[in-house]
């Protein structure tokens, strides 16, 4: 496995970052957690753009479980069906919905295990959730992390697990709150799995990948 950059590297690395863009946001459109929690369960295998298209009417008329709950899933796969695996999406925001009616009177909880618990909820889903609304220091590791973080070594792993815990271990704490958002960001649009656009890259000179693309 190959060993993370040294501190004063990845100190630099995000320090540009910073420089570059101070306040990173996440790009899935929402207006409170409960929103944000839905947009993020429909946007596993599926690109925000996409997410955002489908949202947008949907969050017009729902921002809490109980109008959900009103709405009925038929009603919800109307909005969602561009949406991959709308289906049982659907499925499981109704039943979130209703959990979170049930259970927390209509609150979304701000504990990694209760969201967890929630019916199409992973770890990165809370994670995205505890970082964006209650600004955490919480690490969503999706692919685009996880190329970038073991491309540039920042925060090598096998797993995604592994590359959670590398940033959280290897990153400075001062840096922590964004890391997710600054990688991702440069995963989607300068790191790409194909094709890297290296020449635009702001850490070009202290990546130690082999293969940059002019």
């Amino acid at each position: 496995m190959a060993q993370p950059l040294d501190y004063r590297t990845i100190r630099e690395i995000f320090a540009r970052f910073h420089a570059a863009e101070p306040e990173p946001k996440g790009e899935l459109e929402h207006v409170n957690a409960y929103t944000l929690l839905v947009a993020v369960a429909l946007s596993a295998q599926a690109t925000d753009v996409g997410v955002n298209r489908a949202t947008r009417g949907l969050f017009a008329v729902v921002d809490t479980p109980e109008k959900m709950l009103a709405l009925g899933e038929e009603g919800l796969i109307g909005h969602i069906r561009t949406i991959g695996l709308y289906r049982n999406k659907a499925k499981n925001v109704m039943k979130m919905s209703r959990i979170l009616v049930e259970e927390y009177g209509g609150e979304v909880p701000s504990s990694r295990a209760a969201l967890q618990a929630l019916p199409g909820v992973g770890r990165k889903t809370a994670n995205v959730v505890l970082n964006m609304w209650w600004g955490l220091p919480a690490q969503a590791v999706d692919t685009h992390i996880f190329r970038v973080g073991n491309r540039t070594r920042i925060a090598p792993g096998k797993s995604v697990e592994a590359v959670e815990r590398a940033i959280e271990d290897n990153v400075p704490a001062e840096f922590q709150r964004h890391a997710h958002h600054w990688l991702i960001l440069h995963g989607r649009y300068v790191c790409k799995a194909r094709k890297p656009v290296c020449g635009n890259c702001l850490i070009r000179d202290l990546c130690p990948h082999e293969d940059k693309t002019p």
